[in-house]
């Protein structure tokens, strides 16, 4: 609504060649909708800076004002003013505009603004109430005076400000009140019902009255059609709002809409009780919220439910609430590219929200824990590897494998292939979008967690145990063979657990296995002083690296593959029947 607009100042600028061709740029759209709607029925703005502006009448006139004074915008006061005086007549007129709950005690009294402002409101049109003021040459001269004192003042500057311009705020002619429809973006219906089927909750925050944000809701289906709702009433009063949540309490499987006066009451008497109850509805709704609620509502959120918080804004007045959230999503569109700048992730339609979460989320989470939890084995196994040759040795201070070994095992043996599991997918895009409930088991945390670490610590005690016991069984006479027959075991079992991890392979996978295999082929005739050539062309380092790799790698296989079978993914039985599916398709053609 108009009290979610950062500043209301526009700037318009007029095409040298054609005197009918005004281009218009404000910081609001609604401003641009307004001001087109007056040229459209005559009335133009042609030309507009920072000290004047011309407007062309109907009957060809050319109407002259000197720009006085400006009040921007601000979200606390919500609304903004202007003094101008006309050229021709010299009359000073003081006109301003803001939201209709700020502007009804402004006005004077009139039995039909509150109602038309409702209508308007119920048809999801965001409303604006326009009135004016005639001040005398005295009368401005002293606000002047009293204006620039107050900017001028050293201590509570904004309050003397505001206080002087409050002065002209009282009285004021009502002129009009507009109505601007704020269209929805393409798919938005659609994204908001995979965001609920993704078990997403979604809470909607605005600045728009009560009725404008109950309509965007009902079109956007955000609520549906069937769903109750739960209008939280206006409160003002401690025992008001106690009574309001004893029936909320009530009703906790309703949607819930409240403004954010009432809001703000409840969160500082009842936090964590209005907290509570609000998770528990499908949806919420909360209009008339300044920057500093949609903060604070995001913050509350974090603290109560210790999950992590999206936010997603497409104007000024959501950086806070992108930024107070743990993963702030900006829209750039006609609000400017504020909210853009300030998130982490910058998007040009809301629509593609579902596939950022849904697909490039899945994928991250995903990710991210492969990678980790590699990282983590790659390490520790050697070092296991270490603490057993050492025991064996009687804790002699001799390292098992001397540093160009422990670097090239760091780098350029397993570094490829490890970080290539960036790469790696579950599931196509297409039924990661399909099926939005496969998003559901990963708010579980089960892919990493403490469960993950411990088993893929175990996993590299038994690896590491086995290579180094097994190699020390079957080595030869010198100490080299160990080295040569350990190392190799080491490496190729890290290359075959990337390949049995990886769930659908890449081009650049099998490059990178290919690479470091190659690479430490070469590192075995190169290295001449760490490893014994005679020895690895021999067919018992052939088989002794087969047998000690194979024990490290083959149960660990079986019990993959029988927990595969016994306990299956959700997303198993999806992969089987698309594939049958392609396989019909490809017998009907």
């Amino acid at each position: 609504g108009w009290g979610e607009k950062d500043e209301e100042q526009v700037i318009f600028s007029r095409d040298d060649i054609s005197e009918s061709s005004i281009a218009y740029q404000a910081s609001s759209p609604d401003e641009i909708a307004i001001v087109k709607w007056t040229e459209g029925i005559g009335l133009a703005l042609v030309n507009r800076d920072l000290t004047s502006m011309r407007i062309q009448a109907p009957n060809d006139n050319s109407l002259q004002y000197e720009i006085l004074q400006l009040f921007p915008f601000t979200s606390e006061s919500k609304r903004m003013g202007i003094i101008v005086r006309d050229m021709a007549t010299g009359e000073i007129t003081f006109y301003m505009k803001g939201a209709d709950s700020v502007m009804s005690s402004i006005v004077q009294y009139n039995d039909w603004m509150e109602e038309e402002c409702g209508n308007m409101a119920r048809e999801g049109l965001r409303t604006l109430v326009v009135g004016k003021k005639i001040l005398a040459e005295e009368q401005y001269a002293s606000f002047e005076i009293r204006y620039k004192q107050a900017k001028l003042s050293v201590t509570e500057r904004a309050t003397q400000v505001a206080a002087v311009v409050q002065s002209l705020e009282e009285n004021l002619e009502l002129l009009c009140v507009t109505g601007v429809e704020d269209q929805l973006q393409l798919d938005v219906r659609p994204t908001l019902e995979l965001l609920r089927n993704a078990g997403i909750r979604v809470w909607m925050l605005t600045g728009d009255k009560l009725e404008t944000a109950t309509s965007i809701a009902l079109s956007s289906r955000l609520i549906s059609r069937l769903q109750t709702i739960f209008t939280f009433k206006q409160v003002s009063s401690r025992s008001e709002a106690h009574s309001e949540l004893n029936s909320f309490r009530k009703k906790s499987d309703s949607a819930l809409v409240i403004s954010g006066s009432s809001l703000e009451l409840c969160l500082k008497h009842y936090e964590s009780e209005f907290i509570e109850l609000a998770c528990q509805c499908p949806a919420v709704v909360c209009c008339r919220c300044s920057p500093t609620h949609k903060a604070q509502v995001v913050s509350l959120l974090r603290t109560h439910t210790k999950r992590p918080v999206c936010a997603i804004g497409d104007g000024g007045n959501d950086v806070s609430m992108i930024q107070a959230a743990n993963v702030g999503i900006g829209i750039v569109g006609k609000e400017g590219k504020q909210a853009s700048l300030a998130a982490d992730f910058s998007i040009t339609q809301f629509r593609h929200v579902s596939r950022l979460l849904v697909w490039h989320g899945r994928n991250s989470y995903k990710r991210s824990a492969a990678l980790s939890q590699f990282v983590i084995h790659r390490g520790l196994i050697i070092s296991v590897m270490q603490v057993v040759f050492s025991a064996l040795f009687y804790y002699a201070a001799v390292a098992l494998y001397e540093g160009v070994l422990m670097v090239g095992y760091a780098t350029i043996y397993t570094m490829a292939p490890v970080f290539s599991l960036v790469l790696d997918e579950d599931v196509s895009p297409d039924i990661a979008l399909m099926y939005p409930e496969l998003y559901r088991d990963l708010m579980k945390g089960r892919v990493l967690s403490m469960k993950t670490f411990l088993t893929w610590v175990l996993i590299s005690i038994y690896q590491g145990g086995v290579i180094m016991l097994l190699g020390f069984q079957l080595f030869e006479s010198q100490f080299i063979h160990v080295v040569s027959i350990t190392f190799t075991a080491l490496v190729l079992t890290e290359l075959l657990m990337v390949a049995l991890t990886i769930r659908t392979w890449h081009g650049l996978m099998l490059l990178a296995e290919l690479f470091s295999v190659l690479v430490y082929a070469l590192s075995l005739v190169v290295l001449k002083d760490y490893f014994d050539g005679a020895f690895l062309l021999t067919l018992s380092f052939f088989w002794k690296t087969v047998v000690i790799t194979a024990a490290g790698c083959i149960p660990l296989l079986i019990a993959k593959f029988m927990r595969w079978r016994c306990t299956p993914p959700s997303y198993a039985k999806l992969l089987k029947e698309n594939s049958m599916f392609r396989n019909c398709c490809r017998c009907s053609c």
